[in-house]
């Protein structure tokens, strides 16, 4: 496989679909030879925009294809466990639109089918191909921020309402990806949610979801389509500086080197021995806004997928950072209101 050409399918060409057809497609050694969709408008697009593709109505003909060695899928999210089910049983390696799958179980069902025939899945999660996202992380795992304290990210906009999936469904999965990211992906000790519908009856078109992790840090995420303003931005507070991801301002990352930490008086008694008097220096450093490379995230994420291929590897956004995320996605579901507990250790 390392050096023959890889040959892909992509079954859906609908709202993302084109970013990943056209990102596929431009690989060197590397060939979209089908692309699914049941529509006739969007088949016509795929004609005339990517002559080299042959655009069919159903993927029957991808899976009966002992060619194509990949499928890449971008429908609805609740299609993305049979179709990717279907994709491992004819013995293809799968890449999936996030979310992976709606239920823990189907990601682990998913999960064996794909050890059984040694094929690599792997979860379109794009902004952990973000050059931004992982400049941060590379600032986390240097310990440049001390200890981290809190997340708080905000994912909003005015439409696109869908009537699939939820706000919680349709924006989190990216920034609970951020996050599980950027912390190792570990398993939250608590799930808290709060979601409300207003235009669809049980359809919540915004939602805030509260994350409690190891070591004391806590996430708050907020989506809504039924927001004035467009947002995707994340601060993290660390004890040493502290981080703004603004994903659409033209600086993405700007650190401040601020906090605040205790301060002990020398005297009779420490201060730190009488938490009744503590005094802190409040810091207010400099702050920097490092260059960053840009890298189309979809571009990165395509050579990664075709390089797990290649290589036998196990992608950066493979089966268990999936899981992590729809594990998170799948608890917080049945909330609302309420928090849910799953360790009693931090």
């Amino acid at each position: 496989m390392s050096s023959k050409n890889i040959v892909l399918a992509q079954i859906g060409c609908g709202y993302w679909g084109p970013n990943l057809l056209r990102n596929f497609s431009a690989l060197p050694e590397c060939t979209v030879k089908y692309v699914v969709d049941p529509s006739a408008e969007r088949r016509l697009f795929v004609e005339s925009n990517f002559p080299f593709s042959r655009a069919i109505e159903t993927h029957q003909t991808v899976l009966e294809d002992p060619s194509v060695d990949a499928v890449v899928i971008a429908t609805p999210a609740a299609s993305h466990f049979s179709l990717a089910k279907d994709a491992l049983d004819a013995g293809k390696h799968v890449f999936v639109e996030k979310p992976l799958a709606t239920k823990v179980a189907e990601v682990d069902e998913l999960s064996r089918r794909a050890a059984e025939r040694n094929l690599v899945v792997m979860t379109g999660h794009t902004f952990v191909y973000n050059s931004a996202v992982r400049h941060v992380k590379r600032l986390i795992d240097a310990g440049d921020l001390g200890d981290l304290r809190y997340i708080y990210s905000q994912r909003l906009n005015l439409g696109r309402i869908r009537s699939d999936i939820d706000a919680l469904w349709n924006f989190a999965p990216h920034d609970i990806s951020i996050i599980q990211y950027w912390l190792g992906n570990p398993d939250p000790i608590s799930i808290g949610r709060q979601g409300m519908a207003y235009m669809q009856k049980g359809i919540d078109d915004v939602v805030f979801l509260n994350l409690e992790y190891p070591g004391k840090v806590i996430a708050n995420i907020h989506v809504s389509w039924l927001d004035p303003q467009k947002v995707r931005k994340m601060i993290i507070v660390g004890s040493r500086k502290m981080v703004v991801y603004d994903d659409i301002a033209e600086d993405k990352i700007t650190i401040f080197d601020k906090g605040i930490d205790r301060r002990a008086i020398l005297g009779e008694n420490m201060d730190f021995d009488n938490p009744g008097v503590s005094q802190f220096n409040y810091r207010s450093g400099d702050i920097l806004i490092p260059e960053i490379k840009f890298a189309e995230p979809v571009r990165v994420e395509a050579e990664h997928f075709v390089d797990c291929i290649r290589n036998s590897r196990e992608p950066l956004t493979g089966i268990s950072h999936a899981r992590a995320v729809v594990s998170i996605l799948e608890r917080a579901r049945m909330l609302n209101g309420e928090v849910l507990h799953h360790n009693s250790i931090i």
